[in-house]
């Protein structure tokens, strides 16, 4: 009788499992075009197919909901942006890199890339220290590139990263497909910052 209880409840825990990603994309879908603060639970269920009291049971609050969403969008940035970086070679290069993949993890998952970018801590206070850590973990990973930059010595590095962070990540308000690759976008930034040292 126990073998048979557990099982039941390996199935329903399975059955949940497999509506997890179902959840997080309705979730990154109405976060992304809508925003936060405007998305209901009953708005995400009903695109998952789910009724809404279904959602609490993988997630305590709509916030809770907020940080996996932000986690997958991280994860998917940080997994496009990681072979990038594990290149050996010229530093410049590795940053060309690095840009690329970032914006093409940026744009190609739209949804999870607009949650990262677009919602900003301060729309959910109760999980905002949360999610700061998860895009600071993020902006450390990226920071690695431009730590290897040879650069002059009076250059603020952290600075320089938040300035080219920033423009790469507005490129969700003004990119066209087809017009420019996100390699050739990475390789015009990634000129700007060079071009000046080699004058």
């Amino acid at each position: 009788m126990a073998a048979v209880r557990s099982a039941a409840r390996l199935a329903v825990a399975s059955r949940a499992d497999n509506r997890l990603p179902l959840i997080l994309d309705a979730a990154a879908r109405f976060f992304a075009e809508k925003g936060f603060g405007f998305t209901s639970m009953r708005d995400i269920a009903g695109m998952a197919g789910m009724l809404p009291g279904s959602l609490y049971y993988h997630f305590a609050s709509k916030e809770e909901l907020l940080v996996a969403v932000y986690a997958e969008g991280v994860r998917r940035i940080k997994a496009a942006v990681a072979p990038a970086l594990a290149k050996a070679g010229d530093p410049w290069a590795r940053l060309e890199n690095v840009c690329a993949a970032h914006l093409e993890g940026l744009l190609e998952d739209s949804d999870y890339g607009q949650v990262v970018i677009r919602v900003r801590p301060d729309d959910a206070p109760e999980v905002a220290a949360r999610l700061v850590a998860l895009r600071d973990e993020y902006e450390r990973t990226f920071a690695q590139a431009i730590q290897a930059l040879p650069l002059p010595s009076r250059t603020d590095r952290r600075a320089l990263k938040l300035m080219l962070l920033g423009a790469l990540n507005w490129s969700q308000t003004w990119y066209r497909s087809g017009k420019d690759s996100p390699q050739t976008l990475a390789r015009r930034f990634v000129r700007l910052l060079r071009d000046p040292l080699d004058a």
